[in-house]
């Protein structure tokens, strides 16, 4: 199909990014471009200054052998004939150089300088590798020397112009070379980008990259898939503000702002933002991580952010915690009946041999033990938990914990400090609180299996009522830091080691602080200890966080 005048220069006027992106027939133009317009330039300078040179046939055929050459580049079809037709261009335009010089006389003499464009041309070339160093001698010296040979010139005027086909073996080396280097990045790049593009592809993650002012470079077919299902119906091409995004709960759509596309064009990095993408049909669970890329100067360049299918993920995660609530009621039941018997058994006035009694203890201490355990996984599958918020006392709560745990410390050689100050009082619901120091001061105990100390403080602080428990026990790495607050974790460390314990009690207690509206914060290096943080407002505010969300 022909290219009209707009559809060619187009790409021409836009300085597309790479040169092999353009078609054979814009290649071609853009490289006869230069030449074209310099000889527009000389027709203007003899305009203005040489008019008589336009008597000169000569001249006037190398004019017209300049514009039959640039009708040839814009109208022949190139890609139908051989890679190397092309180069019948560079040679007809030595010769119209060579009439337009000689026909311009000593006027114009500096015309011969123009013969460096076709040397470029055929030293730029895939095709001519190995006779281009020839060609950019004998043509340039062609243009030279024929004139004088036709004129019967003396010996000498052939030896004043031998410099100029010199130059111009030099220019083609220099390209040459230069253009090999340049082909054969291209093609390293090429190859580097076919292995990408296939990985991308391949990966059953949405993965998108944007530049700097939000415009699309790279988004691989499942990305396309997560797009499509996010658009509204009637709508195949939505902007941003028009995905179909909501948050964890399904209904509440996401604000503009806090999509994930757009908080990565800010410059935001973040990790597993969860949000529901799609209409009721066939909505599905997705989490969106981005990361930034920076230019040689570090200044923001971009984002890629990748977008993980986790709905199955979240069914299991569902499936899961149904299952432990219900069987954690089916447990709850029958362990309350029989501590109840084995308590009365207990008190009963019968001449019981003492083994029995031992007996009846023992089991009576694991079966306490036993409905904590059922207690807590109830506690960690509800959606909610109720609070009772009241004036309390913080001082006198911190040393009744320190009390209670005085004989597990003594056990483990732990010294217990209370650094709390005096006459400290929140809005605090005291029994849920109570909980949260029992459960940090008893896991900061256990993990100083070789002695040490246990200090406590609380205080008020920006407006924030603050608990701390620091430890001077085994610590942790990084990398265990990170599932701290889920369901049954436990470190690599913990769990080789002889220290109890099934892994809910951080998970209970981050629980309890988030439903009060505030913060927990763990710093930990290994080998040095352990500090947890827990800072409440004032005034006391509770914050319902769906389970499945704190859990992502």
């Amino acid at each position: 199909m022909r290219l009209g005048a707009s559809e060619l220069l187009s790409p021409l006027l836009t300085f597309p990014r790479y040169f092999h992106e353009m078609n054979l027939r814009q290649r071609i133009v853009l490289s006869q471009l230069p030449l074209a317009v310099s000889m527009l330039l000389v027709v203007i300078i003899a305009a203005l200054y040489h008019r008589g040179i336009f008597g000169e046939p000569t001249f006037i055929w190398g004019l017209v052998g300049h514009g039959v050459i640039l009708l040839l580049c814009t109208e022949v079809p190139w890609d139908r004939l051989p890679p190397s037709a092309s180069l019948c261009i560079p040679f007809l335009d030595f010769v119209a150089i060579g009439l337009s010089r000689h026909g311009a006389g000593d006027a114009l003499s500096s015309l011969a300088i123009l013969l460096v464009f076709p040397v470029i041309w055929l030293a730029a070339g895939r095709e001519a590798v190995h006779w281009v160093v020839l060609v950019s001698f004998l043509a340039p010296l062609a243009v030279l020397w024929i004139p004088l040979l036709a004129e019967g010139a003396p010996a000498e005027t052939f030896t004043g112009v031998i410099l100029l086909p010199f130059m111009m073996v030099a220019v083609g080396l220099t390209v040459r070379v230069v253009t090999a280097s340049m082909n054969a990045q291209q093609r390293e790049l090429e190859d580097k980008e076919r292995l990408l593009n296939t990985i991308v592809d391949t990966v059953g993650v949405g993965v998108l990259a944007v530049d700097r002012h939000g415009h699309d470079m790279l988004w691989n077919p499942q990305q396309q898939r997560n797009h499509a299902m996010a658009a509204p119906r009637g709508n195949p091409d939505p902007n941003e503000s028009q995905l179909l995004l909501f948050r964890p709960d399904k209904v509440t759509p996401v604000p503009l702002e806090e999509r994930p596309v757009r908080r990565a064009v800010a410059g935001e990095s973040f990790s597993d933002y969860l949000m529901w993408i799609g209409d009721d049909d066939s909505r599905r669970a997705v989490s969106a991580s981005a990361r930034t890329m920076t230019d040689d100067d570090g200044a923001f360049a971009g984002s890629v952010v990748a977008f993980s299918d986790v709905t199955e993920l979240l069914s299991a995660l569902s499936a899961k915690d149904d299952f432990v609530a219900n069987i954690s009621h089916e447990f709850r039941t029958p362990l309350t009946s029989i501590l109840g018997y084995l308590e009365l058994a207990a008190d009963q006035e019968y001449d019981i041999p003492p083994d029995l009694v031992h007996y009846l203890s023992v089991a009576q201490r694991n079966t306490e033990r036993l409905l904590r355990l059922v207690s807590d996984l109830l506690a960690t599958t509800s959606d909610s938990m109720k609070l009772a918020l009241e004036p309390t006392n913080i001082s006198e709560l911190v040393g009744n914990c320190l009390s209670s745990a005085q004989v597990q410390a003594a056990e483990a050689s732990v010294e217990l400090i209370n650094d709390a100050g005096t006459g400290i009082y929140g809005e605090v619901d005291p029994s849920r609180i109570s909980q949260v120091l029992d459960n940090l001061l008893s896991n900061a105990i256990k993990y100083s299996p070789g002695g040490g100390t246990v200090t406590v403080a609380a205080g008020i602080a920006s407006g924030s009522l603050e608990l701390c428990v620091a430890d001077t026990g085994m610590g942790m790495d990084e990398s265990d830091q990170t599932g701290l607050f889920t369901r049954f974790f436990r470190a690599d460390t913990v769990r080789n080691s002889s220290i109890p314990g099934v892994g809910l009690g951080l998970l209970i207690t981050k629980t309890i602080v988030d439903n009060h509206g505030g913060t927990i914060e763990l710093h930990s290096t290994r080998g040095s200890g352990t500090t947890f943080t827990v800072r409440l407002p004032l005034a006391g505010s509770r914050k319902n966080i769906p389970i499945e969300e704190k859990m992502f």
